[in-house]
């Protein structure tokens, strides 16, 4: 068996696993590069012939783990791409968004490529669509000889999965295990991750491997103090880059919960987002999947209203999104891309940033080289839309609302193995995370063969 390394080895975004075993070769995700180098990166060629592929695993839909699948096929890729129900859902949102995002930036300005040509086009993604295979949890796939697998909740966004990956060997069989991106536990919404109590190998996210989050009520508090500060005493916007699946249902989430105790002013709330919208009508339909203090959520979500909950407004046109820069005071705005690279966000943005009675309020990760990240590490300007604007508004960061689990969290769920894998991969995440995960494995685990991949590493297992 071998495993080759082709993304988030060191660095966060470009999720893709290549196994070969027994003359099968599969990938697990097929994820897009984030960042400063991504537009040369994701049009580097496929390591690998993508018509040998016999089949992907997908852990989830966001699009650093799904967005190359289109281009996947594009290049002669035809087989099946296993994921859960929900996921293959979010993918009919976010795939053809990421489509059109490459056609309107190849012909802006080339996308990294000659003029005109997108890394893939919509038509790409109905075509990469087609070959989705939906799986429950617990249930067993088979999708090649000598291959099992079965996907268990990774406790991160809706059907987002860990995979457990058994492979036929001369000597037996060989278990191989993914975590995905793992939650934090008691994240709003979703379950907590599945524990797994054994493999054989262990490819391990470290997103937050170097620290720890704020706990909830710690969160809680300084999430409404940050809307609080800046609806009532202050008089500004609250402006909030928001990933439009997961994070956007959180937020929304967190603050009907804190109006209806009693610790948010009233306000207006803003989902600038036709992705958001979408992804929180496909979570509306799997409510099943989500935790048992939901239900009010959902109904206030369904209704647009809520006697105890806040005002809330949908935006689907760009008319009434313009609408919304009108607005000087009262409104909590909350839109995509949340790493402030494109979208809407940007025109919000623009029209609030330099005012020092507004905020900014981060709520997820920021990859490097992205905007978003440039405004928490304290830029004093930013360029939107080719202009120059001070940074003036008050810039929040709240990473206790995190969907992926931090350095304790991590350790807890790898404490569940009964017995060290013989071989440990830290993945996902930047390599000062990575590497202090991989040494409080070793110390506080005493677990032995634990590395941090390098990218295109290959390793024979």
């Amino acid at each position: 068996m071998k495993l080759t390394f082709l993304g988030a080895a060191a660095e966060v975004t470009g999720s893709c696993y290549l196994l070969e075993a027994r003359g099968v070769r599969f990938l697990v995700d097929c994820g897009l590069f984030q960042g400063r180098y991504a537009p040369q990166r994701n049009r580097a060629p496929f390591a690998f012939d993508a018509r040998e592929i016999a089949f992907v695993l997908l852990s989830h839909a966001h699009i650093d783990h799904s967005g190359m699948l289109p281009r996947l096929s594009a290049a002669g890729f035809k087989g099946p791409v296993y994921t859960t129900t929900a996921t293959r859902d979010l993918l009919g949102v976010l795939l053809p968004d990421s489509a059109y995002l490459q056609e309107r930036d190849a012909a802006v300005n080339g996308n990294g490529g000659p003029r005109g040509r997108p890394l893939y086009t919509v038509a790409d993604v109905f075509t990469c669509l087609e070959q989705i295979v939906p799986v429950d949890y617990a249930k067993t796939v088979a999708p090649a000889p000598g291959v099992r697998c079965v996907f268990r909740d990774a406790g991160h966004i809706l059907g987002s999965a860990i995979l457990e990956v058994d492979l036929a060997t001369p000597e037996g069989t060989a278990k191989v295990v993914f975590s995905g991106d793992l939650g934090q536990p008691d994240h709003p919404l979703v379950r907590d991750a599945d524990r797994i109590r054994a493999t054989d190998v262990l490819l391990v996210e470290s997103t937050y491997g170097d620290r720890l989050h704020k706990n909830m009520a710690q969160t809680l508090d300084e999430f409404a103090f940050a809307l609080t500060d800046t609806l009532r005493s202050k008089r500004g916007n609250v402006v909030i880059p928001s990933f439009a699946v997961g994070r956007t249902q959180d937020i929304l989430y967190l603050i009907f919960e804190l109006h209806r105790q009693g610790r948010l002013p009233d306000m207006d709330v803003y989902v600038d987002s036709p992705m958001a919208l979408a992804a929180t009508r496909v979570m509306l339909a799997h409510t099943a999947l989500f935790d048992a203090e939901s239900a009010a959520f959902s109904a206030w979500l369904r209704h647009g209203t809520a006697r105890d909950g806040p005002r809330i407004h949908l935006t689907e046109s760009l008319e009434d999104s313009m609408r919304i820069n009108s607005i000087r005071s009262g409104a909590v705005i909350i839109s995509a891309s949340g790493m402030c690279d494109g979208g809407r966000i940007r025109h919000h943005l623009r029209h609030n940033i330099s005012r020092p009675e507004s905020s900014v309020v981060f709520v997820g990760f920021q990859a490097a080289g992205t905007l978003g990240r440039r405004i928490v590490d304290g830029a004093e300007t930013v360029t939107l839309f080719r202009e120059r604007y001070p940074v003036r508004a008050r810039i929040f960061t709240i990473n206790g609302l995190s969907a992926h689990a931090d350095r304790e969290a991590l350790l807890q769920w790898l404490e569940h193995f009964e017995r060290p894998p013989r071989a440990t991969f830290v993945v996902h995440g930047e390599p000062i995370a990575a590497h202090a995960l991989r040494d409080a494995i070793e110390e506080r685990l005493r677990w032995q063969q634990v590395a941090v991949p390098t990218l295109g590493q290959a390793t024979d297992l």
